[in-house]
C-alpha cells in the first residue's frame, strides 16, 4: 500500500479534519516502530531502508508492511483520529484492532525471517 492509497482509504472509511501532513507523520511513526521493533531484529533488516516520511516524501512511496497485513495502517490512523478527537470508546476499539493487526504481522515476520543471533565470545 502506498501513502496515498492509505490516506485515500482512511479518508473514505473515517472522514476527518486532520491534514495530510499530520497523517503522514503518524504513518512515519508507525513504520519507524515496525522497522525498529520487528524488521531490524531479523537478518537482512538493514537492507530495508527507512528514513521516515516527511512533507517532501512522494505520496507514491510504498509503506513497509505488505498485503494482507497492510490494514494495520488503517487501524493505526483510525485509532489516532479517535484518540485526538477524544472519542475514547472508539479509540479503545480501533486500538484493539491495531494491536491485533500488529501482532499478526509480527508473528508472520518472525515465522518468515531468521532472527539475528547474538555472538558469544568464549575465552
Amino acid at each position: 500500500m502506498t501513502i496515498m492509497e492509505c490516506l485515500n482509504r482512511i479518508d473514505t472509511i473515517k472522514p476527518n479534519s486532520y491534514s495530510q501532513s499530520e497523517k503522514i507523520k503518524w504513518l512515519s511513526t508507525l513504520d519507524g516502530i515496525i522497522k525498529t521493533e520487528i524488521i531490524d531484529t531479523h537478518e537482512g533488516g538493514e537492507k530495508i531502508p527507512f528514513k521516515g516520511y516527511g512533507d517532501d516524501e512522494p505520496i507514491s512511496t510504498e509503506l513497509l508492511v505488505p498485503p494482507p497485513y497492510d490494514e494495520i495502517y488503517l487501524f493505526w490512523l483510525e485509532s489516532k483520529i479517535d484518540y485526538w478527537n477524544g472519542e475514547i470508546d472508539r479509540y479503545n476499539n480501533s486500538n484493539e484492532m491495531y494491536n491485533a493487526a500488529y501482532t499478526s504481522f509480527a508473528r508472520y515476520y518472525n515465522r518468515s525471517n531468521k532472527p539475528k543471533g547474538k555472538k558469544f565470545k568464549f575465552f
